[in-house]
């Protein structure tokens, strides 16, 4: 009987003391107040729409360009920190863990066509560097060939591309925009000449698919922290700037292959931003 209750004693300062540690263990709440934990959001839903209620449809893409400093959340930082992360290291992570699916870029179509696998996406983003003719400094000083691996930098890609989809809808009377998918690009440079070569697109992904990625994951609000924001509601609520490079023609060209200067893409760009306006303004009267 009595190493019964020895035994129940020290089972009692061993779970006693075992809670302790846990809790000395757990972190201190680094704020002011206990927050919502992220990985139980979810995405705002969309409203329903019948096909039979579509009045106009138009399709538009668009260059979200991150150097511009309404989109600066979506850049920095540029390396993770502090528990942040930029919009490009979370699109990487989802294809490593599988979670969204990359399809190919095929020219002049961005069709969701050809699925790739991570490891196809990331080997062709990665570099390998060849070392010839290197003499070794020591006997017999032979000489041999060192092959240099050099991993994509998340921070290169400085625009994104977004397929969406404009409409009339006549059940609720508004224009709405539905984004279909989105592609990230990267500037490539003439490894001679150093001169730039144009933006390079990577990958499509289905956006309806990283939606709930998207909104588990914070973005940071310049104006008020109290705010907390996901990558999903500044998509949804259109918080970012964009300059449109094509919209739906009979002869499937962008904005660049008819007007050439820069200055007049941005005339032509603006243009078309008008009309999707005045599309919705006509709708009604005064």
């Amino acid at each position: 009987m009595n190493k019964l209750f020895l035994l129940l004693i020290v089972a009692i300062l061993y779970l006693s003391g075992y809670k302790a540690q846990a809790q000395v263990l757990e972190p201190p709440l680094d704020n002011i107040h206990p927050t919502v934990d992220s990985k139980n959001l979810k995405p705002v839903p969309y409203q329903y729409v019948r096909e039979a209620n579509v009045m106009w449809q138009k399709r538009i893409w668009r260059i979200i360009d991150m150097h511009e400093k309404i989109n600066e959340p979506f850049y920095f930082p540029r390396k993770p920190a502090n528990g942040r992360k930029n919009f490009m290291y979370i699109v990487l992570d989802a294809l490593k863990e599988g979670t969204i699916t990359p399809y190919e870029c095929a020219i002049n179509n961005d069709e969701f066509l050809v699925p790739q696998t991570p490891d196809q996406v990331l080997g062709t983003l990665s570099k390998t560097d060849t070392l010839r003719n290197q003499q070794r400094p020591y006997p017999p000083y032979a000489y041999y060939d060192t092959v240099i691996k050099k991993d994509f930098d998340p921070s290169s890609v400085s625009r994104f591309r977004l397929k969406e989809d404009w409409f009339l809808d006549r059940e609720r009377s508004v224009m709405d925009v539905r984004i279909i998918g989105l592609c990230p690009t990267y500037e490539k440079f003439d490894d001679v000449t150093g001169e730039s070569r144009g933006d390079v697109a990577m990958f499509w992904i289905y956006f309806d698919e990283a939606r709930p990625i998207f909104a588990k994951t914070q973005v940071f609000n310049r104006f008020n922290a109290a705010e907390r924001r996901s990558y999903d509601d500044i998509f949804f609520k259109r918080m970012f700037g964009s300059y449109i490079y094509k919209e739906e023609n009979v002869f499937d060209r962008t904005i660049q292959s008819y007007t050439g200067k820069s200055i007049e893409q941005l005339l032509e760009s603006d243009r078309i931003k008008d009309d999707l306006f005045r599309m919705e303004h006509d709708l009604w009267e005064y």
